[in-house]
């Protein structure tokens, strides 16, 4: 039953790996190829709906609190840690895929924080995508952004981030049918005490 129960955890615990390299490394691509095809000059690509436009942001997420870097990069690392932390015991796919969309997201921006200058969790995160009437972002923020609403769905539909696993089912229908049984047995002994008086 131990065995059973590894073997089922391992294919989720890939799934959030999956998703969070595949979003992070997406990400850090992205940005490359911001830096060597984009200048000062925004680039329209869907009139005005759309646009690629390079800029250096020392912020969080869409350019928010742009004055306390550090203290934000700090704050994500232990949110993206208490993330893993508590999707090591995730089972449900929607829950696994919102947990690594929001760590790739934050994985992503943690980069830049990193390893650009001046470094040290200060470094300032590369954003060149903008829409109307919307701060310049890349596509870490729509990751976290996409996985932050996919888990507010799931709390509002009330489903729990760990399905039950088949063998507590059937731990759980037996249990059901003994109680029946000895139930059953005991309705009958009453009935039969009933008769004999």
């Amino acid at each position: 039953m131990q065995a059973k129960r590894r073997t089922s955890l391992i294919a989720p615990k890939r799934q959030l790996l999956l998703t969070l390299f595949l979003v992070a490394g997406l990400d850090c691509a992205t940005k490359s190829l911001a830096l060597s095809s984009l200048g000062d000059e925004p680039v329209r690509v869907i009139g005005n709906l759309l646009t690629f436009h390079l800029r250096y942001n020392s912020g969080a997420a869409f350019s928010i609190a742009t004055n306390r870097t550090t203290l934000l990069s700090a704050f994500s690392l232990a949110v993206a840690t208490l993330i893993l932390i508590r999707a090591s015991r995730m089972t449900h796919r929607g829950w696994i895929a919102g947990a690594g969309l929001v760590v790739g997201g934050i994985t992503g921006n943690m980069i830049d924080r990193i390893m650009r200058p001046p470094g040290a969790l200060s470094g300032q995160v590369i954003d060149w995508i903008e829409i109307p009437d919307w701060p310049t972002f890349n596509l870490a923020d729509s990751s976290i952004v996409i996985g932050a609403i996919l888990v507010a769905v799931l709390v509002i539909r009330n489903i729990p981030p760990e399905t039950p696993r088949a063998d507590d089912q059937t731990v759980d229908h037996k249990s059901h049918k003994s109680h029946k049984s000895h139930r059953g047995v005991d309705d009958g002994r009453n009935k039969g005490g009933g008769k004999s008086e």
